[in-house]
């Protein structure tokens, strides 16, 4: 499967000013395959270690700050000689070696002609602690599941190849349009973890999914319980499994309450921040103006959350496939469609995705590009009505004023309408 983070490392790779790589993202989302492929295809070779595999790595670091002794001593481990700019040294599972994570740092100071890319689980929460890696010494890219274009990609490469040569507000055909819109609902069931994609293109078996889908969940629940850090682990649970219950609610504004009774902030935040660090969560935050820049105005007691891949979602929230296949009106629909639109929007914009609300309002999303602000809904079908939506236009009269639905690609006065396949796509048309 080709992966869109490809091309953020070939510009690493070749960049004037390149440090130490570090992979974030949670567990399963393709990190060693992505490091992996892009040795195999970009440098003359790649030599590959797991500190979770191999225990005797880990003295290496532990008696060596000396990069040039360090790579001498890998070479003799991978039977292979490790050569400047044409060698990819991969670290996976750094997390369990902090010595060579701290090691990264020697490399970009004394020998940055190597160059070293790494990864491992739950890594995100230890980035999170500025004294437990080199800051400033390494570049940092996060790996999220597929995106839709990418599984598109994936599944059916002709699709893909038209899905790529749409333009801005160009009418799409409505063989097209529906074939894509049938992609999507696939997309809401199957979701991005390239596990359960390469399982699809294999077996074409929706139960085959919803087996691998839980064995996830139960992973990364079983990382809750494992972790032992200073963050309580049952409270990490709670608040994940918590996320269903929070979206269906009219507002889907994050409750305390709604986790455990007379729960306060205090209480769980510290477990929040490590969900959202581990690349579990994707966090919005609500904004008090819509007014660039947006993060001034970010309110940072008020935010929601959504699930990392939208497919997870759809299996905790134990959605029907038929009723997603079927085109049926559904409770959570608008919900799913919203954790896919946030999922797809990430990392396109200099600026994360916000929300905004008042006493008599509320819109999605709101963007930044550049230095005007988007408004964005997100709607589950057809229907047109938003009333906070077409009020803000209204009065704001917005350059740009994007509504996601399956309705076509048109525009609509100051709205554009933007069908929810080409969510991945949208800072290309604007």
């Amino acid at each position: 499967m080709k992966r869109n983070a490809i091309n953020s490392l070939i510009e690493w790779k070749n960049s004037d000013d390149r440090k130490p790589m570090v992979l974030r993202g949670a567990r399963q989302v393709g990190k060693t395959w992505l490091m992996k492929e892009f040795g195999k295809e970009y440098y003359d070779n790649f030599v590959y270690f797991n500190f979770d595999e191999d225990e005797q790595l880990k003295s290496i670091f532990d008696s060596n700050k000396n990069p040039q002794r360090i790579i001498e001593l890998l070479s003799i481990i991978a039977s292979e000689k490790i050569f400047p700019e044409k060698t990819l040294v991969i670290f996976d599972e750094i997390q369990e070696c902090p010595e060579a994570l701290n090691s990264l740092k020697y490399f970009k100071e004394k020998a940055n002609e190597y160059h070293i890319i790494s990864a491992g689980s739950l890594l995100g929460t230890l980035l999170a602690q500025p004294k437990s890696y080199p800051v400033g010494m390494v570049n940092l890219l996060d790996v999220s599941p597929l995106t839709f274009d990418e599984f598109l990609n994936a599944i059916d490469e002709n699709l893909y190849s038209y899905y790529m040569s749409i333009e801005k507000e160009q009418q799409i055909e409505e063989i097209f349009h529906n074939r894509l819109l049938d992609a999507y609902n696939l997309y809401l069931i199957i979701g991005g973890m390239p596990e359960c994609v390469s399982s699809w293109i294999k077996y074409k078996d929706a139960s085959k999914i919803a087996k691998i889908q839980k064995e996830l969940i139960e992973i990364y629940e079983n990382d809750f319980s494992k972790h032992n850090g200073k963050v309580n682990s049952g409270r990490i649970l709670m608040v994940f499994r918590s996320i269903v219950s929070q979206l269906a609610k009219d507002n889907e504004k994050f409750i305390y309450n709604a986790v455990r009774q007379g729960a306060r902030a205090r209480d769980f935040e510290e477990a929040i921040e490590w969900l959202v660090s581990a690349g579990m969560l994707n966090r919005v935050y609500n904004v008090s103006k819509m007014e660039h820049p947006l993060s001034a105005f970010a309110k940072l007691d008020a935010f929601k959350l959504f699930v990392f891949d939208t497919g997870l979602l759809k299996y905790m929230a134990r959605i029907d496939n038929g009723a997603i296949l079927l085109k049926s009106d559904y409770q959570f629909k608008g919900q799913l469609t919203e954790n896919f639109i946030l999922q797809q929007l990430k990392g396109q914009f200099a600026a994360e995705p916000f929300y905004y609300s008042d006493k008599n309002s509320e819109l999605d999303f709101v963007l930044q590009y550049g230095t005007k602000v988007i408004p964005v809904e997100a709607k589950a079908g057809e229907d047109k009505s938003a009333p906070s939506f077409k009020k803000y236009i209204k009065e704001k009269t917005p350059e740009y004023a994007i509504r996601f639905s399956k309705r076509g690609y048109r525009k609509d006065g100051y709205i554009t309408n933007v069908p929810v396949y080409l969510a991945p796509r949208l800072s290309q048309l604007l």
